[in-house]
């Protein structure tokens, strides 16, 4: 689950965002090929890699990215949903970002103020484990798929409309 509304102080996305933002034909998205093998390499051995975003409306420049930007992890195999901040299901979850491996092991996340991840706690307490399970597929039945929500939209891969 990613409920922050920018990850944009990772310090690999800085470039490619400004590319992308000043309408640059090419953007280099080398850094995305460790993790778009990962997914690759998942899906071809029948594992399942998915996530919901949570993004406000009208889409921040960082979102637009994000959406533009999924579509590489998307073909790789990843199954990316958006479900608006402003959907009623969102004040039932969680306000922060995790991930949950095999739907047993749960790591909340942590950023610092400026957008930068700095680490992920494990969190073994069962009741927690059950909750975010149960967050996540709240999130995933009323999110709507990349392709779709992208489509909807108006922003085409290939040229990177506004929203």
């Amino acid at each position: 689950l990613e409920v922050r509304e920018s990850y944009a102080g990772m310090p690999y996305e800085v470039e490619p965002l400004r590319q992308f933002l000043a309408g640059e034909p090419s953007i280099d998205l080398d850094w995305t090929t460790g993790y778009r093998s990962l997914v690759s390499d998942h899906a071809a051995a029948g594992r399942r890699i998915t996530r919901v975003r949570i993004v406000s409306e009208p889409w921040s420049d960082y979102t637009r990215f994000g959406v533009w930007l999924a579509a590489g992890t998307i073909a790789a195999g990843e199954d990316i949903r958006y479900l608006p901040r402003s959907h009623h299901a969102v004040t039932e979850l969680p306000d922060y970002d995790y991930w949950l491996f095999d739907s047993s092991r749960l790591y909340v996340l942590h950023f610092t103020p400026d957008d930068n991840l700095i680490g992920a706690e494990p969190v073994t307490d069962a009741t927690q484990i059950v909750a975010a399970n149960a967050a996540r597929d709240a999130a995933w039945h009323f999110a709507e798929a990349r392709d779709q929500y992208a489509e909807r939209h108006g922003l085409d891969d290939k040229r990177r409309a506004s929203a």
